[in-house]
């Protein structure tokens, strides 16, 4: 009997040369469906781990990166600091892929300055929040994303008004803003590939439901009310360059395109609102709206394309810096000594 090749990808590897570790998380946990669509979308892009740095915090969000993408290079940092860690590597080799998975209150509390930092630098880097309203890890206090008046056993209620990470990410001038829902894994995968391609700090708010502490059916962080809420902007449809691109299930007029700076295209199919990614004033529109009217607004929230990075604001060239000669670093003597003279 002839055993059954597994399938591979654009690079010939195979989808388990992708996964990590075993996870610890508990079952139904939606930090698992998102470290898989994570996994997922690096193997149907082509992209090769070891291609891929990824880090994290403190939290139950921040060990997901071990269980996925084995053969990338990975930290777990300090809680809060996970965005210093992802700068200095990405310095270090501005040809890696840089993933950061954080949680609610890794990003919220006590990391939300270095979030609101990193953003305003546009670090080409995906920026994954899997936000689920509560410090699952130490047994489910309030983080500051968790919604005023909630109620959770043992905890009370709370009075605090929630962070909306969405919202910070545009107000902080993130060039890529989405939001979605652990229970919707096509629009999740979807939202990643176009992340893992945009120039740009991409900022993913994923509610991810914490089935231990977090998922009463009339709160914003459950399945229940996540799956009968949901309100998605648009279809969306990720292309990447080196895939032929047919529309014609597009009637036109109904359609918005988003071309990336490495050729993939972000096709938008309007539902009910047409509605422009593209608009800055418009995306916080609809999240004031939807926070108001208490809707999972999800999809792709707001993106700018053309938006300089830090590598081009610092002009940081394209060779990792530990495999630049040290004659090219280090100034010769004849310049320092113009330099010097100057100082006189």
């Amino acid at each position: 009997m002839v055993e059954k090749q597994e399938e591979t990808n654009l690079i010939g590897l195979t989808r388990s040369e992708y996964l990590g570790e075993r996870s610890t998380l508990c079952p139904g946990c939606g930090h698992n469906t998102i470290s898989a669509q994570i996994l997922r979308s690096c193997y149907e892009l082509g992209i090769h781990p070891s291609d891929i740095v990824k880090f994290s915090g403190i939290g139950c969000s921040s060990k997901s990166i071990t269980y996925i993408l084995s053969q990338s290079f990975g930290f777990n940092g300090l809680h809060g600091r996970m965005p210093s860690m992802a700068l200095g590597a990405a310095f270090g080799n501005t040809q890696m892929k840089v993933i950061g998975v954080s949680g609610g209150g890794d990003t919220a509390s006590i990391g939300l300055g270095q979030f609101k930092h990193l953003i305003r630098r546009n670090l080409p880097m995906v920026y994954i929040v899997e936000n689920n309203g509560v410090y699952g890890l130490t047994k489910g206090q309030f983080s500051a994303t968790a919604e005023k008046g909630l109620v959770l056993r043992h905890q009370g209620t709370n009075p605090f008004l929630p962070i909306d990470i969405a919202k910070e990410a545009l107000t902080s001038n993130a060039s890529f803003v989405a939001r979605s829902f652990a229970g919707d894994p096509d629009q999740v995968r979807s939202l990643i590939k176009a992340a893992l391609s945009h120039r740009g700090t991409a900022v993913l708010d994923i509610i991810s439901p914490c089935v231990s502490f977090h998922n009463l059916e009339n709160t914003i962080h459950s399945y229940s009310w996540g799956r009968q809420n949901e309100s998605p902007l648009h279809d969306i449809t990720y292309f990447p360059a080196h895939e032929e691109i047919i529309l014609d299930e597009f009637k036109e007029g109904e359609i918005k395109e988003v071309t990336l700076h490495d050729g993939s295209i972000i096709v938008l199919k309007k539902l009910e609102n047409d509605y422009d990614p593209t608009d800055k004033w418009q995306a916080l529109k609809i999240l004031e709206e939807a926070d108001q009217q208490r809707w999972l607004i999800t999809g792709l929230v707001y993106i700018n394309p053309n938006q300089p990075t830090l590598y081009d604001n610092l002009n940081i060239v394209e060779e990792p810096f530990n495999r630049i000669p040290k004659e090219k670093l280090r100034p010769s003597p004849e310049s320092l000594d113009v330099i010097n003279q100057r100082l006189y």
